[in-house]
């Protein structure tokens, strides 16, 4: 099944929905009509009473690459994107929280309907694997109620079949305006669905191909429809962020990207508009006086200035010496974690950590590309099998000392991992089989496989006597690979060492980044050419990423080396596991269970181990407040119009 998660665009709009289809009937056309003549006066006060200007300045860590949110934004442009948005949902503590909606979509509240549909030959529909077809003979899928593979069934061809289809209403906040003070309406959404669409628009085509339609019924409201046989999850996320259709239907899909009105200086609906932007130096913004939440007082400040800087060294300097007031997650701060802790004890500033959903790992080289056409024990082709017998895999987890990464690479800011899910996700299993970090027991597992000790040294490599697939005399030696970052050699180094106390000799090696990425069938990674390989992953949003390790994301030729089990993983029980729980909604038990059991699969089969989740760094001055970037918070800037500093906050310095 295709992974959606490149698909929602987490940025200023916590999330953004990309492209979808084109819908049965053509999108309505935003019509003058839908303005009024007299434009709404914005909320300011009397000259006389005005106090000399705010401003608030926050250093990037690079140049953002464009603020056309279709078109791939940096993490740069996307904190910059967060000042000219505001919703139009954000992620707090991995729940969906309405901002510019009036509700989040549910079954509970008749938002979202699960609708049944017949369905025959020629209908679009997606089949059993969440693949979009047009129905035929011999296709498979799930009829209505079915949300496992063992139900699902095979189209004769000739008998109608009813599936269901998911119909989700999405409702806008009424009296909300662009920053040139037009309304913003719903049919502001259903032509920036229009331009994802686009076959010229770059945007990700995931949830268009499942779309039927997306229409508006009317000023504030729109409607989805999804294919039948697409059960989404994320359903509540399938509203498109709206763009202003008075100021860029003049334009075509192809055009937009290259446009100052949507690339530089794009109409928002957010805290702030963009005035100016200066290449290389700075964006500068002001408030934006139609801004729908201005009568609360908000934003705190009157100019907004995103300052470009880079380096942290040098983003550390600009803090203490007040050129910036907050350092953005975009700057690379988790290497000089504890230079900021150091700081923040020292009443410099105050540091501000959260865990994100980005896994670092280890890689098991299960099943290297050259076992692809069969394994032939002594072949030169051939690796030998190390990791066929589960106990390895196992020894191998128990022999790796994360809790020593964690604590000094880390700081002891997050915790050991069991899963893909991090702890404190609504669906984590705390059931999962756990590795604690146990020499003496992976040496027992060791001895079990056929791995043995022969010459009573532990400092040396083990050898084989008896295992599977494995010559006899065969010493245990990995080829450990990963990239020379200053995290990654730290990591790489502690681990290292650990594997070699349990027998388990390690052949370090340190690439460069292009290098270890490049593509299948001749790069590292995604060629599947490693026995060990250290890496990270991530998703946008807080869905589980259970479709990394299935078997259709197994890098290859058919595949064209695309994919993300680069272990070569292959569990038909995990897959279905995690179909199921893809294609079940919240609501269902199937849903959590389905996503339990996938974590469990793998915690016990171990295709890789689970290092540690990423964090997400930013510092600000010490008396700073409203900054929020606790875990499970999307987007980075998402309390941007909260922020106020010293005697602005309203419990003192930094509350």
């Amino acid at each position: 099944m295709p992974t959606r998660y490149p698909l929602l665009l987490i940025v200023t709009f916590s999330l953004l929905v990309l492209p979808a289809c084109q819908p049965s009937g053509s999108p309505p056309t935003p019509e003058a009509t839908l303005f009024p003549e007299a434009l709404p006066s914005p909320v300011s006060t009397p000259l006389e009473t005005q106090p000399e200007p705010q401003t608030l300045t926050i250093c990037l860590g690079q140049e953002p690459n464009t603020l056309y949110v279709y078109d791939s934004p940096n993490a740069a442009a996307r904190s910059v994107l967060d000042a000219i948005y505001d919703g139009p949902v954000d992620i707090i503590s991995y729940e969906p929280q309405a901002v510019i909606l009036q509700q989040i979509p549910s079954l509970e509240n008749g938002s979202a309907l699960l609708e049944k549909v017949k369905v025959s030959t020629g209908n679009e529909i997606v089949d059993a694997s969440g693949t979009p077809v047009t129905l035929t003979a011999g296709v498979r899928l799930r009829p209505s109620g079915c949300r496992m593979d063992d139900c699902a069934i095979t189209y004769d061809g000739t008998s109608p079949v009813e599936m269901d289809q998911m119909v989700v209403t999405f409702t806008l906040l009424p009296g909300l305006y662009w920053s040139d003070g037009k309304p913003l309406t719903s049919a502001d959404s259903v032509y920036a669905y229009t331009l994802a669409a686009d076959p010229k628009s770059s945007a990700s085509k995931y949830l268009i191909d499942r779309t039927q339609s997306y229409e508006a019924t009317d000023d504030l409201s729109v409607q989805w429809w999804g294919k039948p046989g697409y059960i989404d999850p994320l359903f509540y996320a399938n509203f498109w962020a709206p763009l202003p259709a008075h100021q860029l239907s003049q334009f075509s899909a192809g055009e937009l990207p290259a446009v100052d009105l949507v690339s530089r200086t794009p109409l928002g609906w957010g805290p702030y508009k963009i005035e100016t932007w200066q290449a290389g130096q700075e964006i500068r913004l002001s408030k934006n006086l139609f801004y729908f939440r201005s009568a609360e007082g908000l934003p705190a400040f009157d100019q907004l200035i995103f300052r470009i800087v880079g380096e942290p060294e040098q983003a550390l300097s600009d803090l203490l010496t007040g050129k910036c007031d907050l350092l953005d997650p975009s700057i690379q701060l988790d290497n000089v974690t504890g230079l900021l802790m150091e700081l923040q004890q020292a009443g410099k500033l105050r540091a501000h950590f959260s865990r994100t959903m980005t896994l670092e790992q280890l890689a098991l080289g299960l099943r290297p590309a050259s076992y692809d056409n069969g394994y032939t024990l002594g072949s030169v082709e051939d690796r030998p099998d190390f990791f066929a017998d589960t106990r390895v895999r196992q020894a191998i987890a128990l022999c790796l000392d994360r809790q020593q990464v964690v604590d000094t690479v880390l700081y002891g800011l997050v915790n050991v991992p069991t899963t893909f899910v991090p702890e404190g996700h609504p669906l984590y299993n705390p059931a999962a089989p756990a590795y604690a970090y146990d020499p003496v027991r992976a040496g027992q597992l060791l001895d079990q496989a056929g791995w043995r000790d022969t010459d009573n040294n532990a400092a040396t490599p083990r050898v084989a006597q008896g295992v599977f697939n494995v010559r006899a005399g065969t010493p245990l030696i990995l080829n450990y690979y990963t990239t020379g970052a200053t995290q990654r050699r730290q990591v790489s180094e502690i681990l290292s060492k650990s594997l070699q106390t349990c027998g388990i000799g390690v052949n370090l090696v340190h690439m460069p980044f292009d290098e270890f990425y490049a593509p299948g069938p001749d790069g590292v990674l995604f060629g599947r050419r490693f026995d060990l390989a250290q890496f990270a992953m991530g998703v946008p949003g807080v869905e589980p990423p259970c479709a990394w390790y299935t078997s259709l994301e197994v890098p290859a030729e058919p595949n064209a080396w695309i994919g993300t089990n680069v272990s070569g993983y292959a569990n038909p029980i995990y897959d279905a596991a995690c179909l199921s729980a893809r294609q079940s909604l919240p609501s269902e038990p199937a849903y959590a269970q389905r996503y339990q059991d996938a974590q469990s699969i793998l915690a016990q089969d171990l295709p890789f181990v689970p290092l540690y989740f990423r964090l997400k760094v930013a510092a600000s001055r010490p008396d700073l407040c409203g900054f929020d970037l606790n875990n499970g918070n999307e987007p980075d800037l998402w309390s941007l119009e909260n922020v106020q500093i010293g005697t602005m906050c309203p419990h003192g310095f930094g509350q």
